[in-house]
């Protein structure tokens, strides 16, 4: 039973189809992103005050990728060729981001977006909140 009822619960909030994320909206995906909490099914919750990687998404006509990116001191950022291909599917008012990989795929929810931050959930139920990068500036 106790396995029956995480199962249930994610199945419940993955068919509901109120979001709060315009199509139109999907422009601000664009940009630097650091992640700034996790939330587990479980109602735990992951802070992350300091991000050593950020996320580089774009984003244009219902399909983009996402890169790894470490930033650097000098402004520049150090990554590898690695990133993930997604496309936009809109169901019932839901936007669902569909990742693929050569290793895998997966989807995500988007449950909030604006200018400044976004968050999805997976499949598993863990939500995922990002704010847009700021890089530290130091004075020269």
């Amino acid at each position: 039973m106790k396995r029956i009822l995480p199962f249930l619960l994610i199945l419940l909030f993955w068919s509901c189809n109120d979001s709060s994320v315009n199509k139109d909206d999907l422009r601000y995906l664009n940009g630097y992103w650091e992640i700034s909490e996790v939330e587990f099914p479980d109602g735990s919750k992951k802070q992350y005050a300091v991000n050593t990687s950020i996320d580089f998404i774009k984003f244009e006509d219902g399909k983009g990728y996402r890169k790894k990116m470490q930033p650097r001191f000098d402004g520049t950022y150090d990554t590898s060729n690695d990133m993930e291909d997604f496309e936009v599917s809109h169901t019932n008012e839901t936007i669902i981001l569909l990742y693929s990989t050569e290793l895998s795929e997966w989807e995500e929810k988007l449950v909030q977006l604006d200018s400044v931050s976004f968050s999805v959930i997976n499949q598993e139920g863990v939500t995922y909140k990002y704010k847009r990068f700021e890089p530290i500036k130091i004075p020269q």
